[in-house]
């Protein structure tokens, strides 16, 4: 992966070392969203990174947005993911979405995130269920969002619904946080990513202005499988590869710094032990090699850059469940325990596996379209 803007990468650096570590330990065990380092994160351009220099943005593509994700993730999850959420979701709004909010972004200044899941479809984010009726200027949305990061936190929602009379399965909105009728239920009590805000929302009769819609009446599914999906993808990759490496680093200081007093030898000297860390090493060095050949086949336009896309998170999800997995069960006991901060990183790395599309839904996808099926399935859009 190449290098951020020069700027931007000093400012990460000590962003990563002065806020998102110091806080990380204490996000994860109060449930508490990470507003001091997404505000940090807005000021020095990072927030911004992949909105156009027109707009005053960095003018950064998918590539530095990932490195970015695998920085944060090596020591916060739910840092990280609230910032890959609003990665994905200024994709759809810089392509579709107005200026004001484009400026908004890449001045630091606005949050946004996506808003698809919803209860009855659940992980099927292709199908929503929430409607939109038009009243000519006007547009009425109501929904019941299962899931959605930032919920309550962020500026604004890239929100799906039924057309509203548009051919295809979906429609994408820009949802203004604060909106009368936008609701938050409950708090997010999670085995890990406890602070990335992650909480179900409704819209009863939530008003906007016809002009919020991103893309045409019914594109939406297009829209997203082109724009914020493929960013979503990715991102979550370089995610779950900031996990990994955490994992690796933080068991390689384990068993080179712990000894056996009766013995006089590290942990490392045992064979068996240095063969399961070479494990370990190996699958997180192989997913980073996988993450940056779908970034290649993305930037060149590759034929296989679909299915790249498709494959890279159900592998990156798998590898990361894997090494935190082995690396807990490598460190025994002293992983059990908090101080090593390897349980936070097991537990954190077991989301990409439920985040839609799920590993699974990801595997029928690859089944799919290598058996010369269509990605999904006409009956069930």
């Amino acid at each position: 992966m190449t290098a951020t803007v020069p700027d931007t990468q000093q400012a990460l650096d000590t962003i990563i070392t002065d806020v998102v570590g110091v806080n990380a330990a204490r996000i994860d065990r109060e449930g508490s969203f990470p507003r001091e380092a997404l505000d940090a994160l807005g000021g020095a351009g990072v927030l911004g990174l992949t909105c156009a220099t027109e707009v005053g943005g960095g003018g950064k593509g998918m590539r530095a947005a990932a490195e970015v994700i695998e920085r944060l993730a090596g020591q916060c999850g739910s840092t990280a993911m609230v910032v890959l959420m609003h990665y994905a979701a200024t994709a759809a709004i810089e392509a579709h979405g107005p200026a004001d909010v484009r400026r908004e972004i890449a001045a630091g200044r606005h949050l946004s995130t996506l808003a698809f899941s919803e209860f009855g479809s659940r992980s099927h984010f292709w199908a929503p269920l929430g409607t939109a009726s038009s009243a000519g200027d006007t547009v009425t949305l109501d929904a019941r969002k299962s899931w959605v990061t930032s919920a309550g936190q962020a500026d604004s929602y890239v929100w799906s619904s039924l057309p509203m009379s548009g051919d295809g399965p979906m429609t994408l909105w820009l949802v203004r946080d604060g909106t009368a009728g936008l609701t938050v239920a409950g708090e997010f009590d999670g085995l890990g990513l406890r602070g990335n805000g992650s909480r179900p929302m409704t819209a009863d009769g939530v008003t906007v202005p016809a002009d919020a819609r991103l893309g045409a009446d019914g594109a939406g599914l297009d829209i997203a499988l082109t724009v914020p999906l493929p960013w979503f993808l990715v991102l979550n990759a370089a995610f779950c590869l900031g996990l990994a490496e955490r994992a690796v680093a933080e068991t390689g200081r384990h068993l080179t710094a712990t000894t056996l007093q009766h013995t006089g030898a590290a942990l490392r000297d045992a064979p068996v032990a240095r063969r399961d860390f070479a494990r370990l090493k190996v699958r997180t060095d192989a997913l980073r090699t996988f993450v940056g050949d779908t970034l290649t086949a993305l930037e060149t336009g590759r034929a296989d850059a679909t299915l790249r896309v498709l494959q890279v998170k159900a592998l990156a999800g798998e590898t990361a469940a894997d090494v935190t997995d082995d690396a807990l069960r490598l460190c025994g006991g002293s992983a059990f325990r908090k101080e090593l901060g390897l349980e936070r990183t097991f537990r954190d790395a077991r989301a990409a596996r439920v985040m839609a599309p799920t590993t699974d839904a990801l595997y029928d996808f690859v089944g799919r379209i290598t058996t010369g099926l269509p990605l999904i399935d006409e009956a069930n859009k």
